[in-house]
């Protein structure tokens, strides 16, 4: 006789299953509402809070008559879905752009997300995380569909315990909010979270599409306009400028007490090695239009001297005539070119930025290995740029946009610094590389910033002559994961140069000696830096 273990009946399973779901749709709704869309609110305490845009759909549902009851409750649930997606869409820009998602201008950026993913992971890498992102938001959608369904027709079998338990977490709602009640400091029990959520963002979307006619009428506001070539840029003429973008080199780099000592030792070390070489330096701040991302709307600001700062603005900029940088640079018969090493398709922009010539990654020459983002380091762009420029016999005076791109995220790979001689296509990075584990993002910034500004130094300090000027500075701060949430938008910003003439023409603006900014230099807004630089350059 075969021993047989006693099986549940069905309706016992069920009477344990039903009350199991009931309880988990329960929590998914709450937390739905409840769940921070700030960072450094997303902990347990952060759901301790008693949502008033759920009781007010319960009493909503409630008095509806039974035919509307279900579809209504479907919609709902359906929109608490795309309320939870939105937060989640707020706490992933904040983490890494220190802003909100933007419903009006961020689909753009989706593109831009996947290219990273692939440059970082590999397409096949890159397709799967797509997938896999879509099945779960529309898995979530369904949840909190479903969630919602079940909740309706639970509480509407039990109305009157129902409107009794409403009632009394209204008056206690009132209590909460009239006492202002808190037990976690900084999120109130009694909570519209959700609705100030969605009223912020409904404001986001207005001021988006009133944007447009105000910054058209900035962008006509051009003291530069009309300058002759002639009296633009005199105090420089006869030397090359180099303008060079140092990826997510921000104030952290220098202040921050984990990276300052390290990247502080680098600048130290530069400026003696630099004034050993006869070079001077002057340094101050300014006030990135991005954080954590979108450097292309950093240098979009700095060059054309208005405050670019999403997309729309950056597509209606390049749509003008408006006087860039670079525009100013050729008005005044300067050769200018772009150097964007991370570039790899067709890049129209260049035309507007003033650029006669333009250098992707593909027509640099590298052969060497990619580390992550960067396609490859940035001692090899600047040594190809002099190759494909400075070398030039019978030339005229340069005026180039470098983006050294070493410091990008992930900062899993990164360079080492080798003999100059020995670069060749590139391929001597194959055994040059600092591999560092992804769980250790703040220590590989802070060496991927140390590698750009000692390849710049290395570089200055092989090639500079006296007829050469260097702009660099940061982009941005790299993403509140890395620097913690505060850290602010400041970028430092440095110009050297040989010829002591040069310096003197910005004596009156207060910059710090040497290429590291004290910590009270000056902060201009970055959009401020093409009005002075030419005013001090020109006349």
């Amino acid at each position: 006789m075969t021993d047989r273990r006693p099986v549940a009946p069905r309706g016992a399973r069920r009477r344990v299953a039903a009350p199991a779901a009931t309880a988990l749709a329960a929590l998914l709704v709450l937390a739905a509402l409840t769940a921070p869309h700030q960072p450094g609110r997303l902990t347990p305490g952060g759901f301790v809070r008693i949502p008033l845009e759920g009781l007010v759909a319960v009493a909503v549902l409630l008095a509806l008559p039974a035919r509307a009851r279900r579809p209504v409750a479907a919609f709902v649930g359906a929109l608490l879905g795309l309320l939870v997606l939105l937060k989640a869409a707020d706490l992933g820009f904040l983490a890494t752009l220190g802003r909100r998602f933007d419903l009006v201008l961020d689909w753009a950026l989706l593109d831009d997300a996947v290219g990273f993913l692939a440059d970082s992971v590999g397409r096949a890498g890159a397709t799967g995380a797509v997938v896999a992102a879509v099945l779960l938001l529309a898995g979530l959608v369904v949840a909190t569909t479903g969630s919602v369904l079940r909740l309706t027709a639970v509480l509407a079998r039990r109305r009157a315990a129902t409107r009794r338990t409403v009632a009394a977490l209204v008056v206690v709602w009132l209590a909460a909010a009239a006492f202002g009640v808190r037990v976690v400091p900084g999120v109130p029990v009694a909570d519209s979270a959700a609705t100030d959520l969605v009223g912020a963002h409904a404001h986001q979307v207005r001021a988006r599409l009133r944007d447009r006619e105000v910054f058209a009428a900035r962008v006509a506001a051009d003291p530069f306009r009309d300058v002759p070539g002639d009296r633009l840029l005199t105090a420089l003429r006869g030397r090359d400028v180099v303008v060079a973008f140092v990826e997510s080199y921000g104030r952290a780099a220098v202040e921050d007490p984990e990276f300052a000592p390290s990247v502080g030792a680098v600048l130290a070390d530069g400026d003696r090695r630099l004034r050993a070489a006869g070079f001077a330096a002057r340094s101050g701040f300014l006030t990135s239009s991005t954080v954590g991302g979108g450097s292309w709307l950093a240098h979009a600001t700095l060059l054309s001297g208005l405050w670019i700062d999403n997309e729309q603005r950056h597509r209606s900029l390049l749509a003008s005539d408006r006087l860039t940088l670079g525009g100013a640079f050729r008005r005044a018969d300067w050769r200018t070119v772009g150097v964007m090493p991370a570039a790899t398709r067709p890049w129209p922009e260049g035309a507007f930025f003033g650029y006669e010539r333009f250098y992707d990654g593909r027509s640099l020459g590298y052969r060497g290995p990619r580390f992550g983002y960067a396609p490859m380091p940035d001692q090899y762009t600047l040594a190809a740029f002099d190759r494909l420029e400075r070398a030039r016999p019978d030339r005229a005076p340069v005026m180039a946009e470098i983006a050294l791109v070493s410091s990008h995220s992930p900062w899993t790979r990164i360079p080492r610094l080798v003999d100059w001689a020995r670069l060749g296509d590139g391929g001597v990075f194959h055994g040059a590389t600092v591999e560092n584990p992804s769980s250790q993002a703040r220590a590989g910034y802070r060496q991927a910033v140390g590698y750009s500004l000692a390849a710049l130094v290395s570089w200055l300090e092989r090639r500079g002559d006296d007829d050469l000027v260097l702009v660099f500075l940061g982009d941005h701060q790299p993403a509140p994961v890395v620097t913690g949430e505060g850290a602010g938008r400041d970028v430092p910003v440095t110009i050297v140069a040989r010829d002591p003439a040069v310096l003197d023409r910005i004596s009156g603006w207060g910059w710090t000696d040497g290429l590291r900014p004290a910590p009270d230099a000056p902060v201009w807004p970055m959009d401020a830096f093409r009005d002075r630089f030419l005013t001090a350059y020109s006349g």
